[in-house]
């Protein structure tokens, strides 16, 4: 069984007053609910868990009962919102976790993830971004964390913008922060996850870390669709998002 984290605790300062940043809405809809029905209509599980922390009554009234919630009553970063879902989906085989400020996520996606991380067997597979380039409106992805590869193809790292080199940042391969975990792999897991960061919080993405440096299978799933990666964190990203459609 295969269960599906939403992501959709944050405030989103960055985009004023007011809503929570997930019931910004996309083409007549709400990203929350693009998001949620993406995921329904994949079929990958029947009952998502969406994790809440601002505006949790508002976003309940959109969403509706086609989910599960959990709060986050501290937002502690992206790790400790996971962490947050355990008693919700502790029984399941895969954990699939997304963000619900991704309006453009598209159920096929979710189906060869799935497919790809079982087909493996990794303990985590992760969606990869493959540009062109970084010009015109895909400059919104300069600001995504690299993918490395050795020789072979592997993966081997993913170097955030800021601890990039200049040789990195031409690297055209991104992550857009869609992940599938094995379940007792990331339970584990989790708690080894520090906050000794800039931010001082939890972040999913040190699990990659984690597991390459524990010599665990880690796989990629590689897109060309660069619409489907967008995130929205600014009104400058909403107005990208509301162009796209």
């Amino acid at each position: 069984m295969t269960q599906v984290v939403i992501l959709a605790a944050g405030k989103g300062k960055r985009m004023g007053a007011g809503l929570p940043k997930v019931l910004r809405e996309v083409g007549g809809k709400t990203m929350i609910e693009r998001v949620v029905d993406s995921v329904l209509e994949s079929g990958v599980t029947k009952r998502p868990v969406v994790v809440i922390g601002y505006g949790t009554e508002i976003i309940k009234k959109y969403v509706g009962t086609k989910c599960s919630y959990v709060l986050q009553a501290e937002q502690l970063g992206t790790a400790h919102a996971v962490s947050c879902t355990k008693d919700f989906v502790h029984d399941a085989d895969n954990v699939v976790v997304v963000n619900g400020d991704t309006p453009f996520l598209r159920p096929e996606t979710l189906i060869k993830l799935v497919a790809a991380h079982e087909k493996k067997q990794a303990v985590l597979t992760l969606a990869t971004l493959r540009l062109p380039d970084f010009n015109e409106w895909r400059e919104v992805f300069y600001d995504f964390g690299r993918i490395m590869r050795n020789e072979s193809g592997e993966i081997i790292a993913i170097v955030e913008k800021k601890d990039a080199t200049p040789e990195q940042l031409q690297i055209s391969e991104v992550n857009p922060s869609f992940f599938c975990f094995e379940s007792e792999w990331l339970w584990d897991n989790l708690a080894k996850i520090n906050c000794d960061n800039a931010q001082g919080e939890f972040y999913l993405t040190d699990l990659v870390k984690l597991a390459i440096s524990e010599n665990c299978k880690v796989e990629t799933l590689v897109t060309d669709n660069p619409t489907e990666a967008v995130g929205v964190n600014t009104p400058e990203q909403l107005s990208l998002a509301k162009s796209l459609i």
